[in-house]
């Protein structure tokens, strides 16, 4: 738990009087662990556009949404794919434009009828434990009590591969100077169109060149 406590406490510290709304700019770094390989990512976002930098297994990876793309870059390689993003996902984002688009467990897990298992105190301030069981498994998140309430940690356990996956959040802010240009690709990258129906044709196509999908909600729709 001391871990946890440091955690908070940056946290704390990363937002703290910072009046902006959600809607304007946020930026959070995660940490994935568990049954799963080690992923370190970056978040970014302005209004509903995202930049999200990744590196799994020492491969790093840029996922970009904005407007009516969703787009995957290799950077190393500098190429990737550019997919039409479905209706429903760009509809969300027209009725929800105040929405944090990322880092929405606790909100999603709630919504299903979430339990309240209590409050800890940290040396960052409170945070609230709610959990959720299903026929898939579990999940459970902490949310700090300060306002605006922000993840520090979600845990995921799944019943059909007995896998556990904690994701821990160790920074967060707002209020940043993000220019638009930051969610578009580099002029110098190449980059495969594709529409929303031939990204699902070819998502099973094993010898398809694409890149992981690692914010599928942002591509497909909430279901």
């Amino acid at each position: 738990m001391r871990r946890f406590f440091i955690l908070m406490l940056a946290v704390a510290a990363g937002v703290a009087a910072a009046p902006a709304p959600a809607s304007e700019t946020w930026y959070a770094e995660r940490i994935t662990a568990g049954d799963t390989p080690l992923r370190v990512e970056h978040f970014w976002s302005k209004g509903r556009q995202v930049r999200m930098e990744t590196v799994i297994r020492s491969q790093p990876l840029i996922t970009l949404v904005k407007g009516e793309l969703y787009t995957v870059i290799d950077p190393v390689k500098r190429r990737g794919i550019a997919i039409r993003r479905a209706p429903g996902a760009v509809r969300y984002d027209r009725e929800h434009p105040d929405e944090r688009p990322f880092a929405s467990d606790a909100a999603l897990i709630i919504a299903e009828g979430a339990e309240k298992v209590g409050t800890e105190e940290t040396p960052g301030g409170s945070s609230t434990h709610y959990r959720l069981s299903d026929r898939r498994g579990r999940r459970e998140v902490w949310m700090t009590n300060s306002e605006p309430s922000l993840p520090l940690r979600v845990i995921r356990y799944d019943r059909t591969t007995a896998g556990t996956v904690r994701q821990d959040f160790v920074d967060w802010a707002r209020e940043l100077d993000l220019p638009d240009r930051f969610f578009e690709p580099d002029p110098d990258i190449t980059l495969e169109q594709l529409d929303y129906a031939e990204y699902l044709r070819r998502a099973g196509d094993e010898s398809s060149y694409l890149l992981p999908v690692l914010m599928r909600e942002l591509l497909h729709g909430r279901s």
